[in-house]
């Protein structure tokens, strides 16, 4: 059977367009997956559409997700690379300005179409805080360079990295040391009940915040001091709220770390024979 030039190209089409919705498929799938909630593929080579889009927040989040494999944060920290071609050497140069340039940057990504402009996404790390700053629409390469330089210097000078979920967990075992006798256990064999945080509520061990607010941060100790008991170790018994200043604040459930068991006949019998033994001995 004998298939046309213009058969073939038809064919050929399909297939390319086939191919296409199917990349623009797994990467939509991956985009929920990731939480992308403003990010939309058309296709995977990225050049303009009017239902290709995303935003810089979601490229933070993409960037954030792509460093995690070793051999992309590899890649994108190369300046330059020497590959054979027809056994003549050639050197491969980074397009991103900054790496090598601007101190800690160590990626990630230049970008240019018509519709979008001028973009950059930057990695950079120094000392213990690591931030991804992404500038999009930019009109020359300079602009975005400039953007870029400022925002990260910006961070860099005026936030620092601080251990929230330490500070939780140190400011509940002090509200345990001051409150020995805080619970009332009603029935409970014992009034000795100590709480501590579920850990697994604290979303970020480390949180960035800005040097004059780090004072400012506020943690609050709500829990109802009467329980009827029983207890058991892991119980809910209250909330540790945090508030910190230009950011999200949210709240931890508090939880107790014993058991208390609740009075029964058997522990009233227990009480009362011990009461009456002592009278026949006094």
């Amino acid at each position: 059977m004998m298939v046309s030039g213009n058969d073939a190209a038809v064919a050929l089409a399909e297939y390319i367009s086939g191919s296409i919705e199917n990349f623009s498929n797994l990467m939509n799938d991956k985009a929920l997956s990731l939480g992308l909630s403003s990010t939309n593929f058309t296709s995977p080579h990225g050049l303009d559409h009017d239902e290709h889009y995303t935003t810089a927040y979601d490229l933070a989040l993409i960037t954030d997700y792509a460093l995690s494999n070793k051999t992309f944060s590899k890649i994108v920290n190369t300046q330059s690379y020497m590959v054979n071609i027809n056994g003549n050497l050639k050197q491969l140069n980074n397009t991103n300005e900054l790496l090598g340039y601007l101190e800690g940057v160590y990626g990630v990504k230049t970008g240019f179409t018509n519709g979008a402009n001028r973009c950059l996404v930057t990695a950079c790390k120094r000392k213990d805080l690591d931030i991804i700053c992404v500038v999009l629409g930019c009109d020359t390469k300079k602009d975005r360079t400039k953007d870029s330089i400022n925002l990260i210097n910006y961070i860099f000078n005026n936030y620092s990295l601080i251990g929230i979920k330490n500070i939780i967990e140190t400011k509940v075992d002090e509200w345990n040391l001051n409150n020995n006798n805080y619970f009332t256990i009603n029935k409970g064999i014992s009034q000795n009940l100590e709480i501590k945080t579920n850990e697994s509520q604290i979303p970020y061990e480390y949180i960035a915040i800005n040097n004059s607010n780090i004072e400012k941060v506020a943690i609050s100790i709500n829990v109802n001091p009467y329980i009827d008991a029983p207890v058991s170790s892991g119980c809910t018994v209250g909330k540790v709220e945090i508030a910190i200043p230009q950011s999200s604040s949210f709240s931890v459930d508090l939880v107790s770390c014993n058991s208390i068991s609740r009075k029964n006949i058997y522990y009233y019998m227990n009480m009362f024979l011990k009461d009456y033994f002592s009278l026949l001995t006094f």
